[in-house]
């Protein structure tokens, strides 16, 4: 039995120690063409599980080994002058599954795969001393680049698709499945993220939940249970609402360019965002057509009024969740959004008990 222990303990401290991390000692069976024992050791892209370690190892020479788990996908590390994909150069690596491993420059002349060309770009690698070594479930690409200076601060990594490499005919990559850009600092080793058009993103998520998630529903809050106080429930109503939907169809704009941008495949957000954008226009014209109170068919002007506005507040809440998602902004704004809800769920459960005892 002692023996049997010993043996299971053995197994558990290899599993343990085959995944990679700046804790744990790096011992490769097959080793870099170059020395890295004591290179600086950053985690850089928690999300994907990306390692950089670095060292300037001569007066004109910056050596780099980047890991990650190898997803049968390729991965990328690029140097940006302003932190952007486009205009950069990167160097990129995958292991196929015949266990042949390769490992190419690039210069992202654009957003499309056609615009990202091979063995292209400013990075001047020093001859004989790049290797990708796959181990563990991790794949490491190692490399050295030759330069006069400090490489720039501007690193962008990226993330293949799965099962997707590029093909030994052209070489030509395909759309990243995830990417970050991130400014990094060779002294300290401190890596901070960089989302690409942040003030973009921020803009379209913080415009429409405003709009849709937060004005809209008071606005019909102010219509269903404070008409006692007229005219200036209707006055406020119109007035929430109207502003409600400037500032909605802004962050819609907003999102429009940041998917041309991003080259963004978010196809569902913006097929429900189109939709909530068509209700409202279709809220604006029904106000533009409003029936007079005596009007016979006012009660069928109501109904529609009511049921499209309902089918907005449901469909705008659902859409910010998933815009939420999508952009990656993490659980506070989940969080911050669900209080909001849960608060204005509550006050109207409060209000409607009071508006049905006063009937």
């Amino acid at each position: 039995m002692k023996v049997f222990a010993l043996l299971l303990l053995v197994v558990v401290v290899q599993d343990v120690n085959s995944e990679d991390s700046c804790t744990s000692s790096l011992n490769l069976k097959n080793k870099p063409l170059f020395d890295i024992s004591s290179f600086h050791c950053v985690s850089v892209w928690d999300e994907q599980g990306y390692i950089l370690r670095y060292l300037q190892t001569d007066r004109k020479v910056w050596s780099f080994v980047i890991s990650a788990p190898n997803s049968n996908s390729f991965i990328g590390m690029g140097f940006s002058k302003d932190g952007k994909m486009v205009g950069s150069s990167a160097i990129v690596g995958w292991v196929s599954n015949d266990g042949s491993s390769t490992m190419k420059r690039y210069f992202l002349g654009g957003e499309s795969s056609a615009e990202v060309v091979p063995d292209q770009g400013n990075l001047q690698l020093v001859n004989m001393t790049s290797s990708i070594i796959a181990q563990n479930s991790t794949i490491y690409m190692a490399f050295q680049l030759n330069t006069q200076v400090t490489p720039t601060n501007r690193l962008i990594y990226s993330l293949g698709p799965m099962g997707r490499l590029p093909s030994p005919v052209n070489y030509q990559l395909s759309q990243h499945r995830a990417h970050i850009s991130t400014f990094f600092d060779y002294n300290s080793g401190e890596s901070k993220s960089k989302s690409p058009y942040g003030n973009l993103r921020r803009s379209h998520g913080v415009l429409n939940m405003l709009s849709w998630g937060i004005l809209i529903p008071i606005g019909v809050m102010v219509a269903r249970y404070f008409r006692q106080y007229d005219p200036i429930w209707f006055y406020s109503h119109t007035t929430i609402q109207s502003l409600a939907f400037l500032l909605g169809f802004v962050g819609i704009v907003c999102g429009f360019v940041l998917e041309d941008r991003l080259s963004a495949h978010v196809d569902k957000h913006k097929a429900l965002g189109i939709f909530i954008l068509v209700l409202a226009c279709l809220q604006v014209i029904a106000f533009l057509v409003r029936p007079g109170k005596e009007s016979k068919v006012r009660k069928y002007w109501n109904w529609y009024h009511y049921t499209l506005g309902r089918i907005l507040v449901i469909l705008a809440a659902a859409n910010i969740f998933y815009g939420i998602h999508l952009g990656g902004a993490g659980t506070a704004w989940n969080v911050g959004f669900a209080v909001t809800l849960v608060a204005f769920f509550s006050i109207s459960i409060v209000l409607e008990i009071r508006l049905w005892m006063t009937k």
